[in-house]
């Protein structure tokens, strides 16, 4: 074991503050990273502040994480010493079950291991994330991240950048088709800039004015206010596919209703309560109403490699570590273009 330090929740209604544990040693198998910067989630927020009722306290957030290998096991062969390399949502699986098998590790039968709450299958206590000074992963759950990319910038995309990516490679979008995106946060921005360079037409749905400028810039073609009777009634029935990033509530019928035959929304945020939907809705054109979760391994690397073949990173604000309960009460109010990055340089001296 190693002496580390980071930033933890200790109850749901407190600030985070300096926290010192232990990191396990580096395994044969195992790559320990310097963390060199860690994305800011709402599902941390979720997670500090026991929103989702499954925390386990002392809870050290962060899976958005970027950072330089400082070790390697023993077994260790895709990774080297100094090199840039990246940990997203999970950090272990059964890797026996079907899903596992087919590099779909984030619908682990058994259930993955999440990068932080998650109860480690080795027996070792609950998983700690990326606020903090360093980790070690299993070379399994190791990503490698192109130097091309700003490494800050690219934190996100081990979340944020999954997230989006997933769905739109499931359903194959790409060229000749029409492709919404509903909502202009750190997952719609994303979700924007990957179905441009998939070479779909892409149009934004948001309901905000001040946001109309942004969604072109980002590589949207159109943005439609949704709060527009007369805008949304024009797109009715032109879509082959919608990536729904809203985690509010919201009709999800008014998207339904914009579907081709056979066209398919899939919802990636996360609202609170049910969203009711009407099953004339799907009926009548045969559409298609779906979920997806992160990505798996392979795929995340996927994403990586196309993002650094396309310059492709996300939109940030760069934080200090003591600037983090800040950051969350900005993060919901939506005010943050469009993902809070962390320096961990700046942990305070003596964390």
């Amino acid at each position: 074991m190693f002496s580390c330090t980071g930033y933890a929740a200790m109850a749901a209604d407190v600030s985070l503050k300096p926290f010192a544990f232990e990191r396990r040693d580096t395994g044969p198998e195992d790559v320990r990273i310097e963390i060199l910067y860690c994305g800011v989630c709402h599902s941390d927020l979720h997670q500090a502040r026991n929103e989702w009722q499954n925390t386990i306290y002392p809870c050290i957030p962060g899976h958005e994480i970027v950072g330089r290998v400082a070790e390697v096991g023993a077994s260790v062969t895709r990774f080297r010493k100094g090199e840039l390399v990246g940990v997203g949502c999970l950090v272990d699986s059964c890797r026996e079950c079907a899903s596992c098998k087919k590099g779909l590790e984030q619908y682990c039968e058994v259930g993955f291991v999440g990068t932080y709450n998650g109860e480690d299958r080795q027996g070792r206590g609950i998983t700690f994330g990326g606020y903090s000074r360093a980790i070690v992963v299993d070379q399994g759950f190791v990503l490698k991240i192109p130097e091309t990319l700003d490494p800050a910038a690219a934190a996100p995309l081990l979340c944020a950048g999954i997230t989006t990516w997933s769905p739109l490679r499931h359903w194959k979008v790409g060229p000749g088709q029409r492709v919404g995106i509903v909502g202009l946060g750190g997952l719609g921005h994303m979700g924007v800039k990957f179905a441009k360079a998939l070479g779909a037409e892409v149009v934004l749905f948001t309901t905000s004015q001040s946001k109309v400028a942004d969604g072109i810039r980002l590589g949207a073609h159109e943005v439609v206010l949704s709060k527009d009777p007369a805008a949304m009634a024009k797109e009715r029935g032109r879509f082959d596919f919608i990536l729904d990033a809203v985690a509010a509530d919201h009709d999800i019928n008014a998207y339904l209703d914009l579907l081709k035959l056979d066209g398919t929304l899939v919802q990636v945020g996360a609202p609170e309560t049910p969203l009711p939907v009407s099953v004339f809705s799907l009926l009548m054109k045969r559409r298609n109403f779906a979920g997806s979760l992160i990505g798996g391994i392979p795929e995340t690397q996927e994403m990586l490699d196309f993002c650094g073949e396309h310059g492709i990173t996300s939109d940030i604000e760069m934080i200090r570590m003591e600037e983090i309960e800040v950051a969350y009460e900005r993060m919901l109010r939506s005010d943050v273009k469009y993902r809070f990055v962390i320096d961990m340089a700046s942990m305070p001296a003596g964390a």
